[in-house]
């Protein structure tokens, strides 16, 4: 099985920038007009331009305000207040503080088109050392 992940973006020029500038990906191939292909990460990342209002998944219609869905995109970096910093100067939105776990650190971020993203860095065997 290949994961890959899409993304609503209201403007591709706009998102281009910004997960460039954010997480450091790079723009691949162009799917006809309203699709770009970034690359970078373990999965490419498809984002989609789709009008605000447009509609969406069971008849709703798309909003780039801040949203909730039990699903997010985290991203694993060797240091996380770097890559916070990063993301935070390319337009992301920090949504609580910095978090220790058994498996490393954490903090929650809002991209400028509403989505939710965690930056991620593991210490020691990462998810591995809480595994049972």
């Amino acid at each position: 099985m290949k994961q890959l992940i899409n993304i609503d973006v209201p403007d591709l020029v706009a998102a281009e920038a910004f997960y460039g500038e954010a997480f450091g990906l790079r723009p691949g191939r162009r799917l006809g007009r309203e699709v770009l292909e970034m690359l970078g990460g373990t999965a490419p990342l498809y984002l989609l331009q789709k009008a605000p209002d447009s509609i969406g998944a069971a008849d709703d219609t798309r909003t780039y305000q801040r949203h909730w869905m039990p699903m997010h995109v985290d991203v694993v970096v060797d240091e996380l207040e770097p890559a916070l910093e990063r993301a935070l100067a390319a337009g992301a939105i920090k949504e609580g503080l910095i978090r220790e776990a058994g498996w490393g650190r954490i903090v929650q971020l809002a991209d400028p088109f509403g989505h939710g993203w965690c930056l991620l860095q593991f210490v020691g065997r990462g998810y591995d050392e809480i595994a049972t």
